[in-house]
């Protein structure tokens, strides 16, 4: 009688407390309506996919690192011929041609390979020989006539000019192409000089041209006044002197080849040695050295000069190297002089 009356709930009933576990009551709201909370937690798609698939993310991520970069991938790399002077994708600083060493490149100047290069200067060496070899042999063609025309010359006016002689067979014809040969580098040298600045052409900058133009012509006008000035001043006195030392103890008896050799070494020389004014103006002009420092070091020049002169003018009598050098140290000190004039210091 008593099981049947008791209430539901009653902690009497051992199944029903075991069941319930002491877990608090739920209410009727909640216990009627469970699907919202199991719809939040049986469908996790919305979280999950956010967090299973970061293809967005990456992709957005690859864009801006690509609009980043695009600019520096597109952009041309610039180079000074020594190395890369504006990065290519890089973040770093870019430094200019300054921090590289302020190298650039001429304008006309195209990378070659040293095989083409090489061509190239032999192509035009061949074409400076044309022309040398020509003037050798329009100038064998009349040697006979210019040897006696020059052994006239070299002789001072009142002096009884002494015959040529021959000391071996082959004198006369060596002496012949030595002459020749003098007409072919006079001939040559204007082509020399030519195909010289269209080998060094790509290579130069615009100034250095200028420099090259402005030089060169003056160059060979400077060896022209000089052969002159060796043929009409220099040799006559020369050979004055060697008529006349020994007049009363021997008789002289010029040989052909070597009295040659000796024109022909001394014109050549005093050609180059009349390039001591442009070589000091350039000089000068390039900031090498100045007026002042050269003056200052005069003495050490005019010893230079003197050895020069003996070492190039060998001549028994030492006639040839004192007018060699004495010829040079008036040249330096001309230069001196108009350069001070001028007030380039």
């Amino acid at each position: 009688m008593s099981e049947e009356s008791a209430p539901d709930g009653d902690p009497g009933d051992p199944d029903e407390s075991r069941d319930t576990g002491g877990e608090p009551p739920v209410s009727d709201a909640d216990a009627a309506d469970p699907g919202e909370s199991t719809e939040d937690a049986a469908d996790p798609g919305e979280s999950t996919e956010d967090a299973a698939d970061p293809g967005e993310s990456t992709e957005d991520a690859a864009d801006s690192s690509e609009s980043s970069d695009g600019p520096d991938q597109n952009r041309p790399v610039e180079t000074d011929g020594e190395g890369v002077v504006s990065g290519h994708g890089s973040s770093e600083t870019s430094f200019p041609d300054d921090d590289v060493g302020g190298i650039s490149t001429p304008p006309d100047d195209e990378e070659m390979p040293l095989a083409d290069h090489i061509e190239e200067m032999i192509l035009r060496f061949a074409v400076v020989l044309l022309f040398a070899s020509a003037g050798t042999a329009i100038g064998l063609l009349w040697a006979s006539d210019a040897i006696s025309i020059i052994w006239a010359d070299v002789f001072p006016a009142g002096v009884n000019e002494p015959p040529p002689h021959i000391y071996h067979p082959l004198e006369l014809w060596l002496t012949r192409i030595k002459v020749a040969a003098l007409l072919g580098i006079m001939v040559g040298l204007p082509m020399f000089v030519y195909q010289c600045y269209l080998f060094m052409k790509p290579g130069l900058y615009p100034h250095e041209r200028k420099y090259y133009l402005a030089a060169v012509p003056t160059s060979v006008v400077l060896a022209g006044v000089g052969m002159l000035f060796s043929y009409l001043l220099v040799l006559p006195i020369l050979f004055y002197y060697f008529t006349f030392y020994a007049e009363g103890s021997a008789e002289i008896a010029y040989a052909l080849g070597e009295t040659f050799d000796l024109v022909i070494t001394l014109t050549a020389f005093l050609a180059i040695v009349f390039q001591i004014p442009l070589f000091i103006m350039l000089a000068i002009m390039m900031g090498v050295t100045t007026r002042r420092w050269l003056a200052e070091k005069r003495l050490y020049f005019w010893a230079a000069f003197f050895g020069l002169a003996f070492m190039f003018t060998f001549d028994p009598t030492a006639m040839a190297p004192v007018l060699v050098g004495i010829t040079m140290i008036l040249l330096f000190e001309g230069t001196l002089v108009v350069l001070k004039w001028v007030g380039r210091e």
